[in-house]
């Protein structure tokens, strides 16, 4: 899918330019990544991704805040943390939303690695506690367990995350996730092998989802609760 002309995200200028700041390094990262790993045994792979900045693609981060805005969403948790810059985007359409509808809201950010939690709120702090850094609650550790505790209704999942890790997360969330929320998965094309169990309990009728993939690089999978 091309990139749009357009940029539907509203904000400062200043977190513009951080966000093509750090898609730009995340790009460079990611091309490094691909080179090095042609050059290393899978055993390496881990090592490489664990310091690695890789966001999400920035046409994906769109789409997900016009998502999060078209269906005012107030509560999202984003499975799969990493530096933070998509969470920009879902914190800037929390903040949005609120202005409008009113009431409380945030972005539940889950992240187990502590360097990548460390770059993450001083990516969010840079972009300011006005419309991104106090609309997010960062929990970092395994998920599985920080996850547990304390959730609102949810109106968005986003799953950018070790593929084994996704359903049992989802399960977790399921029963706080409102008739009519939407569930975001990331690369589920290129990752289908490994999110086959987690595409068999969306697609179960029983379990009350809509699906559908959308053409982004490596897939993006849109899926609704009914």
């Amino acid at each position: 899918m091309s990139s749009s002309t357009t940029n539907p995200i509203i904000a400062p200028l200043r977190i513009h330019t951080l966000l093509l700041r750090l898609h730009h390094e995340s790009l460079t990262q990611e091309t490094l990544l691909r080179s090095r790993y042609t050059k290393n045994d899978a055993a390496d792979f881990d090592t490489i991704v664990r310091d690695a900045f890789i966001a999400l693609d920035q046409e994906k981060c769109q789409f997900i805040y016009q998502i999060s805005r078209a269906t005012a969403a107030r509560n999202i948790v984003e499975v799969g943390t990493s530096f933070g810059v998509s969470t920009i985007y879902l914190a800037l359409a929390v903040a949005r939303n609120l202005e409008i509808v009113g009431g409380e809201g945030r972005v539940i950010a889950t992240e187990k690695e502590s360097g990548k939690a460390e770059k993450a709120r001083a990516y969010w702090r840079e972009a300011g506690e006005e419309c991104v850094s106090r609309y997010i609650e960062l929990r970092e550790g395994d998920l599985l367990e920080t996850l547990k505790r304390d959730l609102p209704v949810i109106d968005l999942v986003l799953l950018d995350i070790w593929t084994p890790v996704a359903l049992p997360a989802l399960k977790i969330l399921e029963p706080r996730t409102r008739k009519g929320a939407v569930v975001i998965v990331d690369n589920i094309v290129d990752s289908a092998e490994g999110y086959a169990d987690l595409l068999d309990h969306l697609m179960e009728p029983a379990n009350g989802y809509t699906n559908l993939t959308l053409p982004y690089d490596k897939g993006l999978q849109m899926s609704i609760k009914f």
